[in-house]
């Protein structure tokens, strides 16, 4: 005959399992852990971003929006492999999320060639203020596409 099973414990073999801080089983991360995240992997990818901007602009004699397009591109793809994995630990399979991430990173970029262009052509700000101000304004509204649709 079995001993009963202590208060609050699943007896060994039973498919419930009790959850502890130092539980295999993996809770989703609250909303604020997880923009956290998103936060973090879009400055990854936003050093990236400004790294090829900075190259651009200051090596190549490019113009700022143009540089600030190829650098965004740059960023999205370090930030589809991060996200994917860290941010929202997608189970969707990659042909079904990669054309999502595009096209939330597309309307992005257009955001951001836009605003870029208004500040700097428009106002005269300069580039790097600029595209501070258009990341920032990015961000936001790309998380909660990304989180509501892409993974």
């Amino acid at each position: 005959m079995e001993a009963p099973a202590a208060a609050g414990r699943v007896p060994a073999g039973s498919r419930l399992r009790e959850r502890t801080p130092n539980s295999t089983h993996h809770l989703p991360p609250l909303p604020t852990v997880r923009f956290l995240r998103y936060s973090l992997v879009g400055a990854i990818g936003t050093a990236g971003h400004y790294v090829l901007l900075i190259l651009l602009v200051q090596a190549g004699g490019a113009n700022p929006v143009l540089a600030s397009t190829a650098g965004a591109l740059v960023g999205a793809i370090v930030n589809y492999l991060l996200n994917y994995r860290f941010t929202f630990a997608s189970r969707r399979r990659h042909h079904e999320s990669l054309p999502r991430f595009m096209a939330v990173a597309a309307a992005g970029m257009a955001v951001n060639a836009a605003l870029l262009a208004a500040l700097v052509d428009g106002f005269g700000v300069h580039y790097l203020a600029a595209q501070v101000v258009a990341t920032l304004a990015v961000l936001g509204v790309t998380y909660l596409a990304n989180r509501a649709w892409t993974f």
